[in-house]
């Protein structure tokens, strides 16, 4: 799930009120705790996007399965590229709904906000939004953002965080999808908070075979992958600590068009987002990514066993 920036001062800010927030981000089951709750209608039913990356597209069909089971015609559009992409394509209406995730987003409307609690993003996201968007309740699972290394590149050049890469400046390689590139939680971020110059860029995927294929063989030396990514574990590469708080925190939040933000809509998404555990998380991606399990196959089979879809 890679994610982040924007030009400033490209979107005006939305006239919405800041969202409270609880210790899950839901504040209420009944669609009235949100900003913009109303003027959106859902009964022409709802287009969901998702972005190039497995979660998203699980998660793209889990929300499909429980608008669904709430009466809402869906229809899903996945794998349609980059937040570069998305958010436009949301903006002008080719879809309506798409699930994000907190920091990553707030870092690609506002890049300079300071926010990393989850409450403070949430408000910080509701002024933040172009007008016409507007993010619900945040869910209690999340999937940051990670840098990993080999064990064995981390025992060669003596790697436990972000700040020990500068020691080997010019020596490594970095491996991740294109945009990250030009991000703040990546090249540049790493370069203005770390001081981290690499050798080499080499734009590969998000959390995806060909960035994971390229760590292992050591055709790069640096990965950005998705903390729900079970190869991590699996192959005990070592995720970097963040001691300066770069990478946000990424709860997962639904990114909608007011035009579709109806009462049925919210309490099916917060319901959703109740449930949804970060462990549930990791292991749909498993299925998907290991099991070769079609996501929608995989995200209905959920929403059926949790009671959320009929």
């Amino acid at each position: 799930m890679n994610r982040r920036t924007l030009l400033g001062g490209l979107f005006a800010a939305a006239s919405v009120p800041a969202l409270a927030a609880c210790s899950s981000g839901i504040t209420s089951l009944d669609g009235g705790s949100g900003a913009g709750t109303g003027g959106g209608s859902s009964k022409s039913g709802i287009t969901i996007g998702t972005a190039n990356f497995t979660e998203n597209q699980v998660l793209g069909y889990l929300y499909a399965a429980v608008l669904d089971a709430a009466g809402v015609k869906t229809t899903v559009r996945p794998n349609l590229g980059t937040r570069e992409i998305l958010i436009p394509a949301i903006k002008g209406g080719d879809i309506d709904l798409l699930p994000e995730y907190q920091g990553a987003l707030l870092h690609y409307v506002d890049p300079k906000s300071k926010a990393t609690e989850e409450g403070e993003m949430q408000n910080a996201l509701a002024m933040a939004l172009p007008a016409g968007l507007q993010v619900l309740p945040y869910g209690r699972a999340e999937d940051s953002d990670a840098f990993a290394v080999t064990r064995e590149t981390a025992e060669k050049y003596g790697l436990a965080s972000l700040a020990d890469l500068k020691k080997q400046n010019g020596k490594l390689v970095m491996g991740a999808a294109p945009e990250v590139k030009t991000r703040e939680v990546g090249v540049v971020g790493l370069k203005e908070v770390y001081g981290v110059e690499f050798k080499e860029f080499k734009s590969l995927d998000s959390s995806g075979p060909l960035v994971k294929g390229a760590l292992k063989k050591g055709d790069v030396d640096v990965a950005n992958l998705f903390t729900t990514d079970t190869d991590i574990q699996e192959n005990q590469w070592v995720v970097l600590t963040d001691p300066e708080n770069l990478i946000p925190g990424q709860h997962i939040v639904p990114l909608i068009a007011d035009r579709r933000a109806d009462s049925t809509v919210r309490k099916a998404l917060a319901e959703l987002g109740n449930v949804l555990t970060t462990a549930d998380l990791t292991e749909l991606n498993r299925q998907v990514d290991k099991d070769k399990k079609d996501p929608e196959d995989v995200a209905n089979a959920y929403a059926e066993k949790k009671g959320l879809a009929a």
